[in-house]
C-alpha cells in the first residue's frame, strides 16, 4: 500500500478536523453502546479519527488502532496518548492480503478516515462483507469525491484535476483505486446489503493562510501533471501561478469529501 508521510498527515488533519460532518458523526455515536466502547480502525495512520471523535465521548473509549505503517503507528500512540479519555492498541497489518484476520466481532463499531478511495471494488466488497457479517455499525469519513475548485481558477485547473482524478484510480496497493467513485459505491454495497446509510459532503475549505498545505497538496498536483505527459509550459504556468498566489496569502481551495455512517436497521436511532 502507498505510504503517507507523517509531515503531510499533520497538515491535513487540522482541515479534516473541520470538515467532517457532525450529522453523520451524531448518527454514529447514537449506534455505540452507552459503556464498554470498543473501535477498531482501519487503516489508522497517525490516528486522525481517534483526534477527531475523542472530544466527543462522555465514557472511555478502547481505540484497536490497524495500519501498515508501524511508524505511522508509534506517531498514533505518542501524539494521542494523554489527551482524552481513552486507550489505544495497535496492530500492523497489511489489509489487503489480511483484512479477514481482523476481529469485527469482539467491537462495537469500525471506522477508517481518509482510506476507501485508495482501495479497489474487490477489496470494498470484502470489507462490506466483514462489517455486514458482524452487524456493526460502520464511519467512514474523509473519501475524496473529485471535486476541486480554485478561487481565483487557472485555465489548467480543470484538465489538471481530471487527470488526477483518473491518477486516483491507478493501484495504491489494493489493486486499482475506486479513487472518486468509493464512497458512492460503498455507500450502494451497504444499502444492497440492507444496510441503513446516512450520508453527508466533508469539503475541505483551505483558507489562504494554509500556505505550508497549499504547497504541498499543490505540489502533488504539479508531480501528477508530469507523470500525466501534460504540457510541461502550460504546467509550469499554473505552477507559477498558483505559487505566487499562495506567497501572498491570495488561494482558496475547495476539496469534496463524503462522510457516511451504514448501520444495520436494528440499530437505528431516532
Amino acid at each position: 500500500m502507498s505510504g503517507f508521510s507523517s509531515h503531510w498527515l499533520a497538515l491535513r488533519e487540522p482541515l479534516d478536523l473541520a470538515a467532517r460532518s457532525k450529522s453523520v458523526e451524531d448518527q454514529f455515536l447514537k449506534l455505540l453502546p452507552a459503556e464498554n466502547i470498543r473501535i477498531l480502525d482501519l487503516a489508522s495512520g497517525a490516528g486522525s479519527t481517534v483526534s477527531a471523535l475523542a472530544r466527543r465521548f462522555k465514557t472511555p473509549v478502547e481505540w484497536h488502532l490497524t495500519d501498515y505503517d508501524r511508524d505511522l503507528l508509534k506517531v498514533a500512540v505518542a501524539r494521542r496518548y494523554g489527551t482524552g479519555n481513552f486507550t489505544l492498541s495497535i496492530q500492523q497489518v497489511d489489509l489487503a492480503a489480511d483484512l479477514e484476520t481482523l476481529n469485527f466481532q469482539d467491537v462495537s463499531a469500525v471506522t477508517t478516515s481518509a482510506f476507501l478511495d485508495l482501495v479497489s471494488e474487490s477489496f470494498l466488497q470484502r470489507l462490506v462483507k466483514k462489517v455486514v457479517q458482524s452487524g456493526k455499525p460502520f464511519l467512514g469519513a474523509l473519501s475524496y469525491d473529485g471535486r476541486a475548485e480554485f478561487e481565483p481558477s487557472h485555465m489548467l485547473d480543470t484538465e489538471l484535476r481530471n487527470g488526477l482524478n483518473r491518477h486516483q484510480k491507478t493501484d495504491k496497493g489494493f489493486g486499482l483505486s475506486l479513487g472518486p467513485d468509493a464512497a458512492q459505491r460503498a455507500i450502494e454495497l451497504f444499502a444492497q446489503a440492507g444496510y441503513q446509510v446516512l450520508s453527508d459532503t466533508s469539503d475541505w475549505e483551505i483558507d489562504a493562510g494554509k500556505r505550508d498545505f497549499l504547497i504541498e497538496f499543490l505540489g502533488g498536483w504539479q508531480r501528477v501533471g508530469k507523470e500525466l505527459g501534460l504540457e510541461m509550459s502550460k504546467l509550469e504556468d499554473w505552477w507559477q501561478d498558483r505559487s505566487s498566489l499562495i506567497s501572498h496569502g491570495s488561494l482558496r481551495m475547495k476539496v469534496g469529501h463524503i462522510d457516511f455512517v451504514a448501520f444495520p436497521p436494528q440499530s437505528s436511532a431516532d
